[in-house]
């Protein structure tokens, strides 16, 4: 049986539909998605030095050779889980924001959904409560509840808010708490205080907003059903809202270019897998620690309805944009 990765090139044009190339275009598509990326690399830098790089008629080009994948994703919905270096690093979050606002002002419909691990330590920290984790996940007792749920659904939440809408945007803030979105059931087995298993989700407020033209974000606490707040994982409440949209593509930003056959060789990075690839390369011990939980979210997210699911690295420039409005993307596409 052929391994995932010599199946890969075969089964690349049925499994990735946003990067299936037409064959008597397929060299205009690769100039084309060249140009984006080179763009977005262009991007990064000073706007007088990517004026620089660029003719008016290499700029105008990006945007006409966007226009089929424009085309393709306008009026869809694509849930981004946005978190890890790219929330740390300023420079960087706001052109995810920028990313986000153009998405939202070309007709698709993003909803960001995040955590916010770092700022939360450094609250803790400051407030003198000792930040404790037992097999991965943070022991979250009332004292530490509260801080989960003032920095994502205050601080965080309300910070992004305002980055999306001074970048011409229009956002509204929630947590999983507002209107009962997020619904879980405490972890009482494991021993970790105020941890949630994410068991529903209500989208009903959420497709009221994305039709009035808003984008909205939403903090990683859930409901327990009786009023208590809730930490769960950011990118299993992404992958379920995903599916409780019915949304086009999730896209899970991380710190790692995708998944890689060795993990320090980006060179080995897989373009797209299929669910069955995924299974084959955990067996193999090629998908392993942190990267299990993200596929497993994905692959959830496929079975439930989502079209298309991808694995980012957030802290490159643009790689939303990239990964969305080129056949080669940046990150790792998973389908049924």
């Amino acid at each position: 049986m052929a391994t995932p990765a010599a199946a890969l090139g075969r089964q690349a044009a049925a499994l990735a539909p946003a990067r299936v190339v037409q064959p008597r275009r397929s060299q205009q598509r690769r100039a084309a998605a060249v140009r984006v990326h080179a763009a977005a690399a262009a991007a990064a830098e000073a706007p007088s030095k990517a004026l620089e790089r660029f003719s008016a008629f290499d700029r105008v080009s990006v945007l006409s050779e966007a226009l089929p994948y424009l085309q393709r994703f306008r009026g869809k919905t694509v849930v981004i889980k946005y978190g890890g270096a790219a929330m740390k690093d300023e420079s960087l979050k706001a052109r995810v924001v920028a990313d986000l606002v153009l998405l939202s002002c070309v007709g698709i419909h993003p909803v960001m959904v995040h955590g916010g691990g770092p700022e939360i330590n450094i609250w803790l920290n400051k407030l003198g409560i000792e930040a404790v984790f037992k097999n991965g996940l943070r022991v979250t007792d009332a004292a530490t509840m509260d801080v989960v749920e003032m920095v994502l659904g205050g601080r965080v939440n309300k910070g992004l808010v305002a980055l999306i809408q001074q970048a011409g945007g229009q956002a509204v803030g929630l947590c999983g708490k507002d209107s009962e979105i997020i619904r879980a059931r405490q972890m009482v087995e494991k021993d970790i205080g105020f941890v949630g298993e994410v068991t529903s989700v209500d989208s009903s407020l959420l497709r009221t907003l994305v039709a009035d033209g808003y984008i909205p974000v939403v903090a990683s606490v859930a409901s327990d059903g009786h009023g208590q707040g809730l930490n769960v994982n950011a990118d299993t409440a992404a992958g379920e809202i995903a599916a409780s949209l019915k949304a086009e593509k999730l896209i899970l930003m991380t710190d790692v270019p995708g998944v890689m056959r060795d993990k320090d060789d980006v060179s080995t990075k897989f373009a797209a897998l299929s669910i069955r690839d995924c299974k084959e390369l955990v067996d193999e011990g090629v998908i392993a620690g942190g990267m299990i939980p993200k596929v497993d979210c994905c692959i959830r997210s496929l079975s439930q309805g989502v079209r298309a699911t991808h694995i980012i690295d957030g802290r490159q420039p643009h790689s939303l944009l990239m990964e969305l409005l080129t056949d080669e993307g940046v990150g790792t596409m998973i389908t049924g």
